[in-house]
């Protein structure tokens, strides 16, 4: 079933790899404009992964043994590097973290991401945090998504976002998105970027997508209602996905016009 949902979903990757944004990207500040937007991604990410851990595996005490262990392993250990990987320095970071400071290397904004985890630490509704900010309806959108995805409480459908909407798809991705920077970039110190991209493409290629599968396999099993509603997600995790790009592309598309 994981070929066929992946046959099913190529038009949506491919446009996704060959999606024209990558060549847009040519100057310091369209490279920033870039980061300002896909750090949203970044950040909402970590929301899928952690809702999976605590449907998946028992976060809460008094502890008891909960689920499949095969599930648990494969949850824990992705959340260990993304929530705790050894950053450029050589100490322990989480991939955001990471991301927060390639941007702040590049001159990048991080006022809109910081502003929307003030308050989300201050105990606001997401939905609400959503609706009311002045983001791009691009990213209200994706945010929208995700957080609906995973209100709904459903671990094979938060699953599919972040297995094929992610984690499946970023290997080949990201490598488009390093492909198209380093050539237009040459002089850039592009250090932190290209490191927290190069983590990712190893992690997922390597282990992150094959586990994510694996939990996907596990969470279906037999069930056929199940692997069409990973279907139906998948494909509209994808669709939302190429909303982002098209809205980075348009915005930077509108700073070349102004130049």
């Amino acid at each position: 079933m994981i070929q066929d949902i992946n046959t099913a979903l190529k038009p949506h990757t491919a446009q996704l790899l060959n999606h024209p944004l990558y060549n847009k990207i040519t100057r310091p500040e369209h490279l920033r404009c870039f980061m300002e937007h896909h750090v949203f991604a970044v950040w909402d990410f970590m929301s899928l992964l952690k809702s999976l851990q605590e449907k998946l595996t028992k976060t809460s005490t008094p502890w008891v043994p909960v689920g499949n262990p095969e599930i648990r392993y494969l949850i824990n250990e992705i959340v260990l590097a993304e929530e705790t990987d050894v950053n450029i320095d050589g100490n322990h970071q989480s991939h955001f973290e990471m991301y927060l400071e390639a941007m702040e290397r590049s001159g990048a904004s991080r006022k809109k991401i910081e502003d929307l985890l003030f308050q989300v630490t201050h105990g606001t509704d997401i939905f609400l945090i959503i609706a009311v900010s002045d983001l791009p309806l691009s990213i209200k959108q994706f945010l929208k998504f995700t957080f609906e995805t995973i209100a709904e409480g459903k671990p094979h459908k938060i699953a599919a976002a972040f297995t094929f909407g992610r984690e499946g798809l970023i290997p080949d991705m990201f490598t488009s998105i390093i492909k198209s920077v380093q050539q237009n970039f040459p002089e850039e110190d592009l250090k932190l970027f290209k490191y927290y991209f190069d983590r990712h493409i190893e992690l997922d290629a390597d282990e992150h997508g094959p586990m994510a599968f694996k939990m996907i396999e596990e969470l279906c099993n037999n069930d056929p209602e199940k692997w069409q509603e990973v279907m139906d997600i998948s494909k509209k995790s994808l669709e939302h996905r190429i909303e982002l790009w098209d809205g980075i592309e348009s915005e930077i598309s509108e700073t070349i016009a102004t130049h």
